[in-house]
């Protein structure tokens, strides 16, 4: 592996599990935000599920802010804004454009925070 988490070198027992293909919706307040039959699912330990969306399934506004974080995990991430009808919710989705290899298949998609209910089918 050219980029590997240093997070799975030091602890090897934490479970991150990705599911591919995934349809899901997320809204916000009953408003429709994303809907995709491409989603990845990403479970891991002491998280709630997420679901990763393609930038091109999301319907609202995303405007980067300057909040980043790093997981030892998953990589460096970067935060948006997201806008819904008029309303702004701060931080609110995020993405990680160069993860880790264990965790490309989430290379550039998004995932919103618990303020957005997100739907299965």
């Amino acid at each position: 592996m050219a980029n590997p988490a240093p997070g799975f070198l030091r602890k090897p027992d934490h479970t991150i599990t990705l599911r591919e293909g995934v349809a899901a919706s997320v809204s916000f307040d009953g408003v429709p935000v994303a809907v995709t039959r491409a989603a990845v699912m990403l479970e891991e330990v002491g998280y709630p599920p997420r679901a990763y969306i393609p930038r091109a399934d999301i319907v609202a506004s995303l405007n980067e802010t300057t909040k980043r974080t790093h997981c030892p995990f998953k990589g460096d991430t970067r935060y948006f804004a997201v806008s819904v009808e008029g309303a702004e919710v701060p931080d609110a989705a995020w993405t990680y454009p160069e993860p880790f290899d264990e965790m490309l298949p989430i290379a550039g998609l998004i995932a919103f925070d618990d303020r957005f209910s997100l739907s299965l089918e």
